[in-house]
């Protein structure tokens, strides 16, 4: 999944990295998925963060694609725009 971020509010890279960490950390701990920032690193008002889930099922990677939209859109609610797609592991293994 790739989360496309937008801090109208922040004025500096500090103050980004700041919300950032915020961010990330929510979705490490309540939603525990991996997340790394993947662009826009020098960018005060952008980010873009990938974010890998790992699920037993196509209803529970979904029921967590669900949760982080509605996490997100309640901590942005100037919006926030993701991209994803379900993979199993044979899509992964043909990638290879």
């Amino acid at each position: 999944m790739r989360v496309h971020l937008f801090f109208p509010e922040v004025g500096s890279l500090k103050g980004k990295r700041a919300e950032l960490n915020r961010v990330k950390a929510l979705l490490r701990e309540r939603l525990h998925v991996s997340v790394a920032e993947v662009a826009h690193q020098d960018s005060w008002q952008r980010s873009t963060l990938a974010v890998a889930i790992a699920a037993r099922s196509v209803t529970l990677a979904e029921h967590t694609v669900d949760t982080i939209q509605r996490a997100l859109d309640g901590r942005f609610p100037q919006g926030v725009r993701l991209e994803y797609r379900l993979a199993s592991w044979e899509d992964l293994e043909s990638l290879g």
